[in-house]
């Protein structure tokens, strides 16, 4: 009885500096160790984000379509249906995992994996607010699209395992249109580096604290804006940019041959693309976590201190400001994705051609033509007005890049389309 009794009175000891213990351990590690396990975690909560708002979107689009299209939408499995997405989860966890002989089982097996990792990293890029962020780094952007192509291999990767010709038709298909529509994303995003001049992030959103007035994507640089929004629905293939997994057709393209958890890999990656690029528009474009009325409002109205003597929780002074800018960041992030879901509501999908020629065609020459003035603009214009008030000098860059560039570029191809038309129309009489 005596020995049990101090075996736990030892225990009791050891207890309360059990933490000192492990921590003096950890220090011993190697520099390498700790740094690896930080990433990991890193990476883990990343992750976990990225699933549980693939979760809330896959849910938010089935009730936004249908009331788009006047439907009732789910509305059995759970109160209002929220359940429906952890059902259809449940049940493609318990589907059959299916593979034939002729397959590449390695590599049809990595390629969701190849697919998806890539997409749950570029969570820990993005700053949900100035402390809610996994990695700062000062190239964060080029990071962000140096790991979106990446995904790409995966899907050709797809393709090619499955032995089937128009699963390998279909993974080329999106390998050529990632490819085309990532140079026009690219050159968009060059117009913001121009005008802030770093690639960091949270610098570029902290150029946009001033409120609406200092957005990009409304005065400086909304051609940007657009032609970025647009490349960016084709990288996560969201209709009208759909082609390789077009629904309507009988074979799906680059997944035809998945099932069960590995088909749901595919499908939650791109639904967490979705939500990244959206993330990404609402940072370069829309101010990020300040609001539209210039740095935070907790700040100008002095609520978080005012809370924090209220409720005697000194720490409030800190977390209430985080909190808002989650929000607003947040906010902004799921009015893009609410616009995504309703242009694939409203837009029917484009032929393979004109998907291509789109880009080619009238997004690369757009991109081109807006990144030579934003650097003109840059260069002779900002300079010569800064004794101006703020909101000319933006308005007078506005109107500058609209009429001379994007309107000069869309008159051109207006013509040279109605030539064309005009010539089919000749041949065809």
């Amino acid at each position: 009885m005596m020995m049990s009794t101090s075996w736990i009175t030892s225990i009791a000891d050891i207890l309360p500096k059990l933490p000192q213990i492990v921590w003096d351990w950890w220090l011993t590690l190697p520099d390498a160790v700790p740094a690896f396990t930080v990433g990991l975690i890193v990476f883990a909560i990343a992750a976990l984000m990225g699933q549980l708002a693939a979760i809330v979107m896959v849910l938010m689009e089935r009730k936004v379509l249908s009331w788009f299209t006047q439907r009732k939408g789910p509305n059995r499995v759970g109160p209002l249906g929220l359940l429906q997405t952890i059902a259809d989860g449940v049940k493609l966890l318990f589907k059959e995992d299916i593979m034939n002989d002729a397959q590449d089982k390695f590599l049809f097996t990595i390629a969701p994996a190849i697919f998806l990792f890539p997409v749950f990293v570029m969570f820990a890029l993005v700053p949900f607010s100035t402390s809610i962020i996994g990695v700062s780094l000062p190239i964060g952007l080029l990071a962000l699209f140096a790991l979106s192509s990446i995904s790409v291999i995966g899907i050709v990767l797809a393709g090619w395992a499955s032995n089937n010709k128009f699963s390998l038709l279909g993974g080329m298909r999106s390998a050529a249109q990632a490819i085309s529509y990532e140079i026009p994303l690219v050159l968009s995003l060059l117009g913001v580096v121009l005008l802030t001049g770093t690639m960091d992030l949270t610098k570029i959103i902290e150029a946009q604290r001033g409120g609406l007035l200092h957005w990009f994507g409304i005065f400086l640089a909304p051609v940007s804006f657009l032609i970025f929004y647009t490349a960016s629905l084709a990288e996560v293939n969201r209709v009208p940019f759909d082609l390789p997994e077009a629904e309507s057709e009988l074979v799906g393209g680059y997944n035809t041959e998945y099932s069960g958890m590995k088909f749901a890999t595919f499908f939650l990656a791109e639904y967490a693309g979705l939500f990244i690029i959206s993330a990404i528009s609402a940072a370069v474009f829309f101010g990020g976590y300040y609001s539209p009325f210039g740095g935070l409002i907790v700040e100008q109205t002095g609520a978080s201190v005012w809370l924090a003597s209220t409720l005697g929780v000194p720490q409030l002074k800190e977390l209430i400001p985080h909190a808002e800018m989650l929000l607003w960041m947040l906010g902004k992030t799921y009015i893009f994705v609410y616009m995504a879901m309703l242009i694939r509501g409203t837009l029917p999908r484009l032929k393979p051609d004109e998907l291509m020629g789109f880009s080619w065609k009238f997004l690369l020459p757009l991109s081109l033509i807006n990144v030579l003035m934003i650097a003109f603009v840059k260069l002779f214009l900002m300079d010569w007005a800064e004794n101006l008030p703020t909101s000319w000098i933006y308005l007078g860059i506005a109107l500058l890049i609209a009429i001379f560039g994007v309107g000069g570029f869309c008159l051109w191809t207006s013509r040279s389309f109605t030539k064309q038309l005009q010539s089919r129309f000749k041949q065809q009489a």
